[in-house]
């Protein structure tokens, strides 16, 4: 009798220790409080909408161990050289630039890296049948109906400053009127069809009469632009952002099969909410 008492008592703490914070159970996995509020954090969005998130990415977790999907560092650590060769940088300059443009971390980055690969590797077991590139007429219908989402100035005309000493520049940006012959001053002007993604985003997002983060400049120094104007800012046609669609088309039916085929696993799966945030 003490036994069996001794055993009920013992399996109503393991479940207490294992559901203690828990708010949704995937399966056998946990999805606390604390991850829905820091995903409602990070999305700005409500508690449904980020547990379904955590939901599908657990989901995901699952499937990829039931497949045996992984990825090495060394596919994380290909993919960012293929990264920082196309923006005509080293690893090193690649980590410095992504952290003063978007605040990740080189590890945070490497993270962000695998999950995309991850996600690919799953995609490409779960579909079958590879996903057709759009055709000519597709891509301009897909224009013609996301002209919003293309928008951007033709080309961004800037005082770039220049220095193999990251201080000198700071204090430029700190004081416009410091002048140092150790800073190369040069007024430019960037079109934005003819530069690298990268580089594109990090003026858009710069205003006018502002300094962009200083990034480095691909030769062991570092660089800032100040945005002095934009020419144009108009939509900059089909022909500028054709490789934008082509991806975005492509990235969206990925998604389309993704979605459907977790959605009907969704069913399928046992998922229980105990309780949500308030």
């Amino acid at each position: 009798m003490y036994k069996i008492l001794l055993s009920l008592l013992l399996s109503t703490l393991l479940s207490a220790a294992i559901y203690d914070g828990a708010a949704i159970v995937v399966k056998d996995k946990v999805i606390t409080l604390l991850d829905i509020k820091n995903k409602m954090q990070e999305i700005h969005s409500d508690a449904k909408t980020a547990a379904n998130i955590l939901i599908r990415e657990k989901l995901e977790e699952t499937e990829r161990e039931d497949r045996k999907i992984s990825v090495e560092s060394s596919e994380v650590f290909d993919e960012i050289q293929k990264t920082a060769q196309r923006n005509k940088l080293n690893v090193s300059e690649f980590y410095e630039a992504v952290r003063n443009a978007n605040g990740l971390s080189s590890t945070e980055l490497k993270e962000k890296i695998k999950q995309k690969l991850l996600t690919q590797k799953l995609y490409l077991a779960i579909a079958y049948t590879g996903v057709q590139e759009p055709s000519e007429e597709e891509i301009k219908e897909y224009y013609e109906l996301h002209k919003d989402n293309f928008k951007h100035p033709a080309s961004f005309k800037v005082v770039l400053y220049q220095s193999k000493d990251k201080g000198r520049i700071q204090e430029k940006i700190d004081n416009p009127m410091f002048y140092s012959p150790d800073i190369h001053q040069e007024e430019r002007e960037f079109f934005y069809a003819k530069i690298s993604p990268e580089l594109a985003k990090l003026l858009t997002k710069t205003k006018v009469n502002h300094f962009t983060p200083i990034v480095p400049d691909g030769t062991k120094g570092y660089v800032s632009f100040y945005i002095k104007s934009l020419k144009s800012a108009k939509e900059g046609g089909l022909k500028s952002v054709k490789d934008q669609i082509l991806n975005a088309i492509m990235s969206e039916q990925r998604e389309a099969v993704l979605s459907n085929y977790f959605g009907r696993l969704r069913q399928n799966t046992s998922i229980k909410t105990l309780r949500m945030p308030e």
